[in-house]
């Protein structure tokens, strides 16, 4: 029996796990610290990345099944001229092969990416009121078969599957007692009061604190990552204190997820060479997933058991009579350690505002590793510790080092997407990034990800399609509107999927606030989300005569 079946068996032998209102808190301490656990009988070991895991094939002939009825539906509802897709979907429903395969990358780029993102995950979600009317793309959600984020738009998805896989506006909306989703108090200053233990700012960094020394006197390495992953918990985990107990790996033992009824979320984060500072677009790049951590490039080739991260492997297995570790990729951490950049949210506090205690052990970190290293998270002990030597540039580091999923300019988490066996046919592209000064978005992701599927040494059988450069880009007003890449047969390096490229721009509010802008109001929040998801449907179909370029 594939792994995954067996832990949803456990799962649902919990009473009343199902009816849980929230994600599972999984680590084996009860909170943030990672704990020994006795390894299961097959025990973890790093695999290839020859091939998709078992445990996600077994998870997608779930899932594609139930996109076939939202894709009738989507499909149907846009009435195309000479096509009868109720007919066309049922009769090729069986074969995954043919079977659209959809996905969804939402960008990085702050509280801006994940509202923005948001907007257009809601336009998507037939569970959002009226998105199902006409000119509304209401069911793509339900379609897809992936949903990745990075940076900001990983707090959007590692939020709604931390959560349930609620609806955006489930969230958006709170409930009492909740500060899931009030950004009016900027992280800096948390929670107003989230009717539990948070009752001042004091109090909120004083259980940042105590988090992040648990983990540190349970023998782990810890970085200003792990206070900023602590501190988005607050945001954007509805339970106690941020639900320091939950992890990424229990998405795995969620019902919707267990069922096939959400699609399959992906985090990005880059690899940092051991004794460098830059981070370059052939950087190794690692994705997150309900179960593994790892990277499909040429370099890593390998994926580890999630659940299973703060293990000691070495050479590809666990070190003998080594115990195992469960809770080491709590969901705040891994959230954080996709938007690593911002870090220095938490550097650049005013020494006032901060308590001694967490002042000196952020100094002391930044002493320990470096100040040059402030956006980094510590993976150690490092799950790839001699594997893939001859490749692997960590494979003799006792630790990895992993950091924003955008610093190598691919801003848009499509890596995991274009992954030949995943096999997607079609990637919505949402992008938030702030590549000009004006804090809109020029195409430069997009230009990235396509020159490194170029790159002979690192391309691995992904092709995308060709992309002009960014002045082309922006005088065609390609950043302004959806835009369709792909779809000449000509301009691609192989079999591709097609990009529909999302930008953010303005339709009801100046959407171009800062990456760095701290705290939103609620006025804020929700117009940023009402803009997304405007500009996911062009005014529910209104604005249709300036959509559909073709590239």
């Amino acid at each position: 029996m594939i792994l995954w079946e067996v832990l949803a068996k456990e799962y649902a032998a919990i009473h009343g796990a199902y009816s849980m209102k929230r994600g599972t808190p999984d680590s084996p301490t009860g909170g943030y610290a990672p704990g020994n656990v006795e390894c299961p009988s097959s025990h973890p070991i790093i695999r290839a990345a020859s091939g998709l895991s078992d445990n996600e094939t077994a998870w997608l002939q779930l899932r594609r099944n139930k996109t076939v009825g939202p894709m009738i539906s989507i499909l149907t509802r846009a009435n195309i001229s000479g096509f009868d897709a109720s007919e066309y979907i049922t009769r090729i429903a069986g074969n995954s092969n043919i079977l659209p395969n959809i996905g969804i990358a939402i960008s990085g780029g702050g509280y801006r990416a994940m509202l923005n993102g948001a907007g257009f995950v809601a336009a998507a979600d037939s569970r959002t009121e009226n998105s199902t009317n006409a000119g509304g793309i209401g069911g793509l959600l339900q379609s897809a078969t992936y949903l990745s984020g990075l940076s900001g738009g990983a707090w959007l998805v590692g939020s709604l599957y931390a959560n349930n896989f609620s609806t955006v506006t489930t969230l958006r909306d709170g409930s009492p007692g909740s500060s899931v989703w009030d950004f009016e108090n900027s992280i800096l200053r948390g929670p107003e009061s989230n009717g539990l233990s948070i009752t001042n700012t004091a109090d909120y960094y004083d259980v940042l604190q105590a988090d992040v020394d648990s983990k540190a006197n349970a023998g782990y390495e810890t970085t200003v990552t792990d206070y900023w992953g602590r501190a988005l918990s607050f945001q954007l985990v509805n339970a106690s204190n941020g639900g320091s107990a939950y992890t990424f790996s229990s998405i795995a033992l969620d019902k919707s997820f267990v069922g096939g009824e959400s699609p399959f979320p992906v985090l990005v984060a880059d690899a940092r060479a051991p004794g460098t500072t830059i981070i370059s677009l052939n950087s190794t790049v690692y994705e997150f997933n309900p179960f593994e951590l790892g990277s499909w490039d040429p370099t890593t080739y390998g994926f580890a058991p999630l659940r299973y991260i703060g293990t000691n492997f070495s050479g590809g297995v666990v070190l003998p009579k080594a115990p195992c570790v469960r809770g080491f990729d709590q969901v705040g951490f891994v959230m954080g350690t996709s938007s690593s950049l911002f870090n220095q949210f938490l550097l650049q506090i005013n020494s006032t505002a901060i308590p001694d205690a967490m002042k000196n052990s952020l100094t002391a970190i930044l002493e320990r590793i470096g100040s040059n290293e402030n956006d980094v998270s510590l993976f150690k002990p490092n799950p790839f510790f001699g594997y893939n030597n001859s490749t692997n540039e960590n494979s003799h580091s006792t630790q990895l080092t992993l950091v924003d999923g955008g610093e190598d300019g691919q801003n848009i988490p499509l890596s995991p997407l274009i992954q030949p066996f995943r096999a997607l046919d079609v990637i919505f592209a949402v992008d938030s990034s702030a590549d000009t000064g004006f804090y809109w978005p020029n195409g430069t992701s997009l230009v990235a990800t396509y020159r490194r599927s170029l790159n002979i040494t690192l391309e691995n059988g992904t092709a995308f399609p060709a992309i002009p450069d960014q002045n082309t880009f922006v005088n065609l007003g390609l950043n302004s509107h959806p835009s369709f890449f792909g779809c000449n047969a000509s301009n691609l390096t192989g079999e591709a999927p097609l990009i529909v490229y999302v930008p953010n721009s303005p339709y009801i509010i100046h959407s171009n606030f800062s990456t760095f802008k701290p705290d939103y109001n609620s006025t804020e929040r929700n117009l940023m989300i009402q803009n997304g998801y405007d500009v996911a449907t062009m005014g529910n179909g209104t604005v249709d005569s300036i959509v559909g370029m073709e590239q």
